[in-house]
């Protein structure tokens, strides 16, 4: 009996199985770019956040400071401090408006 062959011959490696395996890899490695994270883990609305919160406190800060220096050499202190103060506020609100009409990412 050991001479014999065997009463059902061992199935050779179909092509459609060659054919699926090859683009089920394709698919993983396409789901693992499309899964992978790009940057540095800050994403576009974090981003834009820091740049508004950035651009407010800026205008407010820098304002001041330059409202104030004026109108100590002027010797006119509340009113260059309140007129620079006013200016930076505006200067922010204008910055902040750019902003937020460009759109996230650029």
């Amino acid at each position: 009996m050991s001479d014999d062959e065997p009463a059902r011959k061992s199935i050779e490696e179909d092509a459609r199985i060659d054919a699926l395996e090859k683009r089920l890899s394709a698919a993983q490695q396409r789901e693992e770019q499309r899964n992978r994270k790009t940057g540095s883990g800050a994403d576009a609305n974090y981003r834009s956040g820091n740049r508004v919160l950035a651009d407010l406190l800026g205008g407010l800060l820098g304002g001041s400071v330059i409202g104030y220096a004026i109108g100590y050499f002027t010797d006119t202190n509340p009113w260059g401090l309140l007129v620079g103060l006013f200016l930076g506020i505006i200067v922010a609100f204008r910055n902040v408006i750019r902003a937020a009409n460009q759109g996230p990412g650029k």
